[in-house]
């Protein structure tokens, strides 16, 4: 014999209390993921600005061979296409010197890079909660190398 339907439905489905746990461990997880996530992403766009930074280095040094100055070197442009989040320029190119650097924008708004004709990989500028590193490029939250 078949229950009852008053009873089939009454002992069917979740209660409020349930239902506000799982709510509760689910907005946990995400007040967890959420920040570890971002920082994720953000460490993922960093190496867009090192290696063109290092590319750009090259083409000074290939440059300075040929004309035995870094003046007028055309990896000294500022450069808007090579990568969306950062824009690269020369901030001084003189005969035996050079300072390229790597200025964040849109979602890496706040990091700045450098290198110089000496390979001195600096990390000027980072938002808040990163830490600044002047003897290398920054690639985690804490400064780290």
């Amino acid at each position: 014999m078949k229950p009852p339907k008053s009873q089939i439905c009454a002992s069917s489905g979740f209660t409020l209390v349930e239902l506000m746990i799982v709510v509760a461990i689910v907005g946990i997880l995400a007040a967890v993921a959420l920040p570890a996530y971002t920082d994720y992403v953000v460490r993922g766009k960093i190496p867009e600005a090192t290696s063109n930074l290092a590319a750009k280095r090259v083409q000074m040094e290939q440059f300075f061979q040929d004309n035995l100055t870094y003046a007028s070197a055309p990896a000294c442009s500022t450069d808007t296409t090579a990568s969306p989040y950062f824009t690269f320029s020369c901030s001084a190119a003189t005969a035996t010197a050079f300072s390229l650097q790597a200025v964040g924008t849109g979602t890496m708004a706040g990091f700045t890079f450098t290198v110089d004709q000496s390979n001195t990989k600096a990390t000027t500028a980072v938002p808040s909660g990163w830490a600044t590193n002047a003897a290398c490029w920054v690639t985690k939250k804490g400064g780290n190398c």
